[in-house]
């Protein structure tokens, strides 16, 4: 039986994590998703060189695709937390470590593990 690369395995699972929170958003276009895979490729090179880092692939990816996204179609994901006031991103914490999770800083508050927004959404109870 073929085992499966643990670096394959990190990336997968950072693309996995990643298109899930886009699928949540209703984001996961054609376009989107090409913007995905060429995060993972470019941290498959950076994995590769540092691979200590492989823990902190799915939050940097998840940081790739917001990046990319604000160029073309503006900020995601959009804060579930905060019912009013004007609409904000939430950002990736820890920008570079394990354990990465969606956060708004405007309530202060982490709202979900990357790759489930879907949970978040809707199911967020504002204090």
């Amino acid at each position: 039986m073929e085992s499966i690369d643990p670096l394959e395995q990190t990336l997968h699972t950072a693309r996995a994590l990643v298109l899930a929170d886009l699928a949540a958003g209703q984001v996961a276009a054609a376009d989107v998703v090409s913007m995905v895979e060429d995060s993972v490729v470019q941290r498959r090179w950076w994995v590769e060189q540092w691979p200590e880092g492989a823990e902190f692939v799915a939050g940097l990816v998840a940081q790739d695709v917001q990046d990319a996204l604000l160029e073309t179609y503006g900020r995601w994901p959009l804060c579930p937390a905060c019912g009013s006031g004007d609409p904000h991103a939430l950002d990736v914490e820890p920008e570079l470590g394990p354990d990465p999770h969606w956060v708004c800083h405007k309530a202060g508050a982490k709202v979900a593990a990357v790759g489930s927004l879907g949970t978040a959404a809707g199911g967020a109870s504002s204090s």
